[in-house]
């Protein structure tokens, strides 16, 4: 069982997995409208284990509301809530010191899985890496581990995947690389085969689990 935490502006669907939470068998400590009220519900003798965190919330946001939990308390891990599957505010919230996301329409199913996938690996890959790899990836142990045991990646995909985590479109990280977008497409299209990934996104966790960007 998790001691977790729901911090979202919307009431209706706050309580509503508030519910479903406590269905699956874990406790929901409390809810919080935004990151300010959950940083003021704090209790630091009784913290949580997870935050259900949404991204786009008044006063302070998932991504500043993440930030300080993993600068004070990063023992707490972070799950990021969006209604959309929008690469730039994700990465964000990678950034930030999430482990994961999951979208609000989600089955409980799947809400179920990460939440178990995050409090026991300390990560969610949803459908955005495949069971091999992630099975190879969780292998892998220590993040420093050498890549060319997984898949080896040439110097120039290695500064595409970390330019990736950034916020440039692709049209930038072709600039930033001084080659065509045309090529920058081959990029990624060669990683997407390479590393059985489907998205941006998925080249960002990738990324993050074996340590070729630290955020």
């Amino acid at each position: 069982m998790a001691n977790i935490v729901l911090t979202d502006d919307h009431i209706l669907l706050r309580n509503g997995l508030a519910g479903l939470i406590k269905n699956l068998g874990h406790h929901v400590l409390f809810e919080a409208d935004n990151g300010k009220d959950l940083i003021e519900k704090l209790n630091s003798r009784h913290l949580p284990d997870l935050v259900l965190m949404d991204i786009n919330m008044p006063e302070m946001d998932g991504c500043e509301a993440t930030e300080w939990l993993r600068k004070h308390h990063p023992k707490i891990k972070v799950l990021a809530l969006s209604m959309y599957n929008n690469e730039s505010a994700i990465i964000r919230m990678l950034k930030a010191g999430a482990k994961g996301y999951i979208l609000k329409d989600s089955r409980p199913q799947q809400l179920e899985v990460a939440i178990d996938a995050i409090m026991k690996q300390g990560f969610h890959y949803s459908e955005l890496l495949n069971g091999k790899l992630i099975h190879a990836i969780n292998q892998m142990g220590d993040i420093s581990t050498d890549l060319n045991t997984l898949v080896h990646l040439h110097e120039k995909e290695t500064e595409f995947l970390k330019l990736c985590c950034t916020e440039f479109t692709y049209k930038e990280i072709a600039a930033r690389l001084s080659v065509s977008p045309r090529t920058v497409d081959g990029y990624r299209d060669a990683l997407f085969e390479k590393l059985n990934v489907k998205t941006r996104i998925g080249l960002v966790m990738f990324s993050v689990k074996n340590g070729i960007v630290q955020f």
